[in-house]
């Protein structure tokens, strides 16, 4: 279903006690497969109790580059879900990872 030249990152966080997701899943997790060669995201995936939100997120992120520095802007100003600084910190977390599998590969 991917080619070869994508990777698959996770980002996660804590999301607040009452937030169904924790009690689902105990943390957000977000999932992101990037293609190596120009860190495009290809499909995303993430902690939720509701398809419509998976949806959502993958209109924020699918066809934009990883390290595109307003979907973080992006979240903040159009996902007012209970779990939106979770989905910041969990897309800050797999940002970091890309950015590492990236440099060992230079």
């Amino acid at each position: 279903m991917y080619e070869k030249e994508t990777i698959f990152i996770t980002g996660d966080a804590k999301s607040s006690q009452n937030n169904p997701i924790t009690m689902k899943f105990s943390q957000y997790f977000l999932a992101l497969v990037v293609d190596r060669r120009d860190g495009k995201i290809i499909d995303v995936d993430c902690s939720a109790t509701v398809d419509l939100t998976i949806r959502f997120v993958k209109s924020i992120f699918i066809g934009r580059h990883v390290d595109d520095s307003s979907i973080v802007e992006d979240i903040t100003n159009r996902y007012f879900g209970s779990s939106q600084k979770a989905m910041v910190v969990a897309f800050q977390d797999a940002l970091k990872k890309y950015q590492a599998i990236t440099a060992l590969s230079k």
